[in-house]
């Protein structure tokens, strides 16, 4: 089980990211919203949409991440933080540090991969 510090220490992991993540979208949103240039040439608007582009799929996976933080957070103030979602046992603090998101061991995590694997996901 983990000890209050140890929850601590990801807890202020959890929201170290989260504020970086919040961070870099308010100044996509920002630059986005004031590029405002008008581009003649139809190749350079074509760079700026692909970039736009990239960029937005960019933001939509940390926001997908964002709301994975918020849950763990979540999990933190339930007391499951660092519980495998599938087979109730302890997750290792190095897989934490590796993912603090995560909600499987690595066993579980490896079985459901393997799974995947053999439907062609």
């Amino acid at each position: 089980m983990l000890t209050e510090e140890k929850k601590e220490k990801f807890r202020k992991i959890l929201l170290d990211r989260l504020n970086e993540l919040l961070k870099e979208a308010t100044k996509t949103m920002s630059e986005m919203s004031s590029d405002t240039e008008n581009f003649p040439d139809p190749t350079d608007r074509a760079a700026l949409e692909s970039d736009r582009n990239f960029e937005l799929r960019i933001r939509d996976r940390e926001r997908k991440l964002i709301k994975k933080i918020k849950d763990a957070l979540q999990r933190i103030e339930d007391g499951t933080y660092g519980i495998c979602e599938q087979c109730g046992e302890e997750i290792s603090e190095e897989r934490l540090m590796a993912r603090p998101v995560t909600t499987l061991c690595i066993k579980c995590k490896e079985k459901q991969e393997k799974e995947e694997k053999l439907r062609g996901e």
